[in-house]
């Protein structure tokens, strides 16, 4: 083509990089995942015969381990989508544990318990909202603060109170009045005959369910509830968007009227009560009486769990039945529990090396990642069972490892630890 004597070549068109497609969680792709990952353990179940993989009684003790753990992490969501940074859960659950035990046993009443426990941890909350909000305090130093507090604050009161009482101590409560359980009618002997035949996959099937409906405190069916109830206040109400906008911009959120003092405030004592009940939980549900280390660092593994689910409920629930299961298995046949999961870790991480190669293009992070699942694989063919002292970890442990996987996919709220005082906007 030729304009005023002079050649015109037209460049030929430059193709754009084709993007990575973003990968969706959907509930058909977490159904899928959930399907998978039973045919993976009834297959593991079947190989190395270890029974409480699936067994009925592993999958109600991570039930039960799994609900102060999704607590804790629930209260974490609450109070980080408004921007502040809550690692003192630890110490509202601490609180949560004692005056559960306390409000049982002073009105004779569990449900009692429950709602003094979720007042213990609120009154945590609230002073954390007092440092961080009011006052301007590092989020990260009132944490560790309001830890060290629960637990003095915690040893002094057994002391003054249940050290008084029959059957207590400097360190332990009564024996305490616990919340009912139910179960469904009928489906429990039928699913236990199913169970102990050690049938491929149906066993397995009939293990989970029994597990999940038979002897299930009136409290677990609480926290479960809490879960969707959470997604719904926070994603689907226009006071949910007014909080949700404090952890992503306050400024912005000022600007349009929102009073996000109040907002820090109100996530953050809801963030200390549902810690305080997941602590409730540990002395009126997962044990008779309230212990000294009774948490046992659940609060910190629920943050984990928070920050696993990207910061939403669905997530954190999967990671506190996670962190659950793994805890679970630990206290039935440990080492030959653990030791089987060896195989199953070994597997997914295998299938992750592979989703990194074939779909994202990470080549590095696909070979080291490949060199994990070998190394795990290795380790479970040349041992026979896990030593009891590592097997106590192995929640610890999970945590990490579950953490440094899914760092890479991550996305905190924008503001989430970012100081914040009234008329920035202005």
């Amino acid at each position: 083509m030729s304009e005023g004597g002079l050649a015109v070549v037209e460049a030929p068109p430059v193709e754009e990089p084709k993007k990575a497609r973003k990968f969706k969680f959907t509930w058909q792709v977490m159904l899928y995942a959930l399907g998978g990952l039973i045919l993976l353990l009834s297959l593991t179940r079947v190989v190395t015969g270890a029974v409480d993989l699936t067994s009925a009684g592993a999958i109600n003790a991570a039930v039960a381990l799994a609900v102060p753990i999704g607590l804790a992490g629930l209260g974490g969501l609450w109070s980080e989508r408004a921007g502040v940074v809550n690692i003192g859960l630890e110490g509202m659950m601490i609180l949560g544990t004692w005056a559960g035990a306390w409000g049982a046993i002073h009105f004779g009443n569990p449900w009692a318990g429950v709602l003094a426990g979720a007042i213990g941890g609120a009154l945590g909350g609230l002073l954390h909202a007092l440092a961080t909000v009011t006052f301007g305090v590092d989020h990260i130093i009132s944490g560790v603060a309001i830890n060290i507090l629960g637990l003095g604050v915690t040893q002094y009161l057994s002391k003054v109170t249940f050290a008084t009482m029959p059957g207590g101590g400097d360190a332990q409560s009564p024996p305490v009045p616990k919340p009912g359980v139910v179960s469904l009618p009928w489906i429990g002997d039928q699913l236990k005959g199913l169970e102990a035949k050690q049938w491929f996959l149906l066993s397995d099937l009939s293990g989970i369910l029994r597990g999940l409906t038979t002897n299930v405190s009136l409290l677990t069916i609480l926290a479960i509830l809490l879960i969707p109830l959470t997604y719904y206040v926070l994603w689907r109400t226009a006071f949910g968007l007014r909080l949700r906008s404090c952890g992503e911009s306050p400024t912005a959120a000022e600007s349009l009227g929102v009073n996000v003092y109040s907002y820090k405030y109100v996530a953050v004592v809801i963030s200390g009560a549902l810690a305080g009940l997941g602590g409730a939980f540990l002395s009126l549900v997962a044990a008779s009486a309230y212990r000294e280390g009774q948490t046992g660092g659940r609060g910190f593994i629920g943050l984990a769990a928070m920050i696993f689910g990207n910061w939403r409920p669905g997530g954190l629930a999967g990671g506190a039945v996670l962190f659950g299961y793994t805890d679970g298995l630990q206290l039935r046949r440990g080492g030959e529990s653990v030791h089987a999961l060896l195989l199953v870790v070994a597997i997914l991480i295998a299938a992750m090396a592979v989703y990194q190669l074939v779909r994202q293009n990470r080549t590095r992070a696909a070979l080291i990642t490949g060199i994990a699942a070998i190394a795990v694989f290795v380790l479970f063919s040349l041992t026979d069972t896990i030593p009891s002292e590592f097997t106590s970890v192995t929640p610890h442990i999970t945590t990490l490892l579950v953490l440094s996987l899914a760092a890479q996919r991550l996305r905190m709220p924008a503001a989430d630890g970012v100081p914040y005082r009234r008329g920035q906007a202005k």
